[in-house]
């Protein structure tokens, strides 16, 4: 019973004793220390630069003038011009619709006859009144005669006056029997067929102009600041233009079309903090790539501002907190400087002061990033292919 108590002791022990000779004849580990992490940086190289600033917006087109063809006289339509069909042009003095003339042409000759008529009274009134006069100043005549001979004339003169104002209104009524264009446009809708009779003041047609179109843009408050435009009256009466690049997607594939500011609108909307300006495109029906800048089109513009010299462009990711970037210095070390900012937008700063030529910008995000911190610079195409390298 003994024996069988003290065996599994003597294994038991045996095997703790082999363990002490493994570790006590085993090899030495000797401590190293942690090299430390120097992170990668993309970097890029300042460059001062004159750059134009732009301003994105976007709008629809619309025409510059717009207006109703209206009847100024009643008739029966005898006759409705081709070009007077919805999306029809037109030239300025094109007669787009006739109206029944032959009312209107006798009116005019009964006009005419009156005028006549009144004409020959005023004539035989003035005869009659300085044959009067002669004889009163002879004495062979009453001072009552010469009176009434002078109201006479004076009656025939007001009925010549009435009868030449409805000589004018009868020509006038029969001009207008025809309904011309009155400029270079094209027709939005039209409500008049031949054989239909309109009623004077009737609209039959909506017209626009095509020598210009117009485009809405607007543009925030604080970009004003990037263009050469003001709110205030202008010095000379007439604001100068700024140039605009508008594009759109027409037919499958992009264009573009040179317009124009020409005026802003005088209200800042309280509520979005915008103004609206007006670019404006001569002949957008006759553009030089045969592309029409057509009436309704939504496109996007770039509102062409101020040059401003010595300005540094940068990647969005340039900017760290507290509005500074971390130039890198010879030794490799984080130098924290302050900038004057004088815009960013989209993917791209602008850096007008802090930064001189050829300093390297840091254009990476670094978290917890300390003044004086060793980094490995690498340019942003080094960088790019490092990336690559590693991604494999």
């Amino acid at each position: 019973m003994l024996k069988r108590r003290l065996i599994p002791l003597l294994v038991l022990l045996a095997g703790v004793l082999a363990g002490v000779l493994i570790i006590a004849t085993g090899p030495q580990l000797e401590p190293q220390s942690v090299p430390p992490q120097v992170p990668v940086v993309k970097t890029v190289a300042a460059t001062p630069q004159t750059v134009r600033l732009s301003v994105a917006a976007h709008g629809t087109v619309v025409p510059k003038s717009e207006s109703d063809l209206v009847a100024e006289v009643s008739g029966r339509v005898v006759h409705v011009s081709d070009a007077l069909v919805s999306g029809g042009f037109f030239a300025k003095g094109d007669v787009l619709v006739e109206i029944e003339r032959i009312d209107y042409e006798v009116a005019d000759a009964q006009a005419k006859a009156q005028l006549a008529a009144a004409r020959s009274e005023v004539i035989g009134a003035r005869r009659a009144y300085a044959r009067y006069d002669s004889l009163a100043d002879a004495r062979s005549g009453s001072q009552a005669e010469k009176d009434d001979a002078l109201n006479r004339l004076l009656v025939a003169q007001a009925a010549f006056e009435e009868a030449t104002a409805r000589k004018t209104r009868a020509e006038r009524d029969l001009d207008r029997t025809r309904l011309t264009a009155p400029y270079d446009g094209r027709v939005r809708t039209e409500r008049v067929d031949a054989g239909q009779f309109v009623n004077r003041g009737e609209a039959i047609a909506t017209l626009y102009s095509t020598d210009y179109a117009e485009v809405r843009l607007p543009v925030l408050d604080r970009d004003l600041a990037h263009l050469p435009l003001t709110l205030a009256r202008p010095a000379n009466g007439d604001q100068a233009p700024v140039a605009v690049v508008l594009k759109a997607e027409f037919a499958g594939r992009e264009h573009t079309w040179g317009a124009e500011v020409v005026r802003t609108e005088g209200e800042l909307d309280g509520q979005t903090r915008m103004v609206n300006v007006i670019a404006q495109v001569a002949a957008p029906y006759d553009p030089p790539d045969g592309s029409p800048l057509t009436v309704g089109m939504f496109v996007e513009a770039e509102i062409l501002g101020r040059e401003v010299a010595d300005v540094v462009v940068l990647p969005r990711t340039a900017l760290q907190a507290n509005n500074q970037v971390y130039l890198i210095g010879a030794d490799n070390r984080l130098q924290f400087r302050d900038v004057a900012i004088l815009r960013a937008t989209g993917e791209t700063v602008y850096i007008h002061g802090g930064v001189a030529e050829g300093e390297l910008v840091c254009t990476s995000r670094l978290e917890a990033a300390v003044e004086g911190q060793l980094v490995r610079p690498v340019d942003e195409v080094h960088a790019d292919t490092l990336a690559a390298e590693v991604g494999t």
